[in-house]
């Protein structure tokens, strides 16, 4: 991994930081719990890009690593609407989704 794949809070949109307990925390426990935040706050979020820290990964894998020097993952989720980010353990893991119409 490259460092520039590696995010920083203040390159992601409309951030929300979650703390979870380390304790048999992994990627699929990170992602079941975005996308719980992410459904109890807009209605139909679609997932465009995440990061896993501890494995070193990202999503989508193949775009261009740096642009304007932010992670060609957040640059790709941004340009296709990605508004709203699920922060978990202070970028450990990282989810950036389209929000679409929010929740009362």
């Amino acid at each position: 991994m490259q460092a520039c794949e590696i995010p920083k809070g203040d390159m992601l949109p409309n951030p929300v930081y979650v703390l979870l307990d380390k304790t048999g925390l992994d990627f699929g426990r990170a992602q079941d719990a975005a996308r719980d935040l992410a459904k109890k706050l807009y209605w139909e979020p679609m997932l465009l890009s995440w990061f896993d820290k501890n494995a070193g990964k990202h999503s989508p894998q193949d775009v261009t690593c740096c642009t304007e020097d932010k992670p060609g993952w957040v640059e790709y989720a941004r340009s296709r609407g990605g508004n709203f980010t699920v922060d978990i353990n202070y970028e450990e893991y990282v989810f950036i989704f389209r929000g679409g119409e929010e929740k009362p």
